[in-house]
């Protein structure tokens, strides 16, 4: 009986660690290292994934023998935009190479989440997105035998100032929706020279009253 029960507090303990261990939070990697993981909605195994920086093409995913292709002059990002960089995908399960350029072809592209790189492509392509830079904030997720939880930012405001926020979002595994959305607040205010109300500008531009200098007394003058 001792026995038993031993064990059966020893099974307790590793299922409640199997449990705890899925809730803990998880960064995300990279932007490239995302992309490269995602699985196609159909079954494919001749596409490339092509990351452009600066006029030049890198190839940074190779799936299946090498084909030709035409260099794009556009492209998606799935984090903090950068004009002079962007991803696209050249799809080769047809007869002729189709390219996927933006967000929507993408969604199309990936299907239905089959993991957490999945998962996050399809958040992005809902106006989220992954910043990096705050990874602690907006670049994370855990997940349970169900969903998974992904800590995404957003701009939420495209005026002075240009506003942040970040959310919680609950993705079913093997889904193709956002299921519930929590708002965690906004974690940065960016401002510009153009910002009417930046707190910094307003700051140098107030100027101090001027100060009444005190009468001079007039002793030069003439005693009667």
């Amino acid at each position: 009986m001792i026995k038993f029960t031993y064990r059966f507090a020893v099974l307790i303990c590793f299922l409640s660690g199997i449990a705890i261990s899925a809730q803990e939070k998880k960064q995300l990697p990279g932007i490239s290292s995302i992309l490269q993981n995602i699985i196609p909605g159909t079954k494919n195994d001749s596409w490339i994934l092509v990351h452009k920086s600066y006029g030049k093409d890198n190839i940074i995913k190779l799936s299946g023998a090498k084909k030709d292709y035409e260099s794009q002059s556009s492209g998606f990002n799935i984090g903090i935009a950068d004009e002079d960089a962007f991803y696209y995908i050249v799809d080769f399960s047809k007869a002729n190479p189709e390219y996927i350029t933006d967000l929507t072809a993408l969604r199309k592209f990936v299907g239905k989440v089959d993991n957490i790189y999945d998962a996050a492509v399809f958040a992005t392509t809902e106006g989220y997105i992954i910043d990096e830079e705050f990874r602690d904030l907006a670049a994370n997720y855990h997940q349970d035998t169900a969903n998974y939880y992904l800590d995404l930012g957003k701009l939420t405001s495209t005026e002075c100032p240009y506003q942040k926020k970040h959310f919680t979002l609950t993705i079913p595994k093997s889904g193709e929706t956002i299921i519930n959305v929590k708002e965690n607040g906004s974690y940065i205010d960016l401002y510009n020279k153009k910002c009417t109300n930046n707190p910094r500008l307003l700051k140098l531009e107030k100027k101090e009253e001027p100060k009444d200098e005190p009468k001079k007394s007039n002793k030069s003058a003439k005693r009667r």
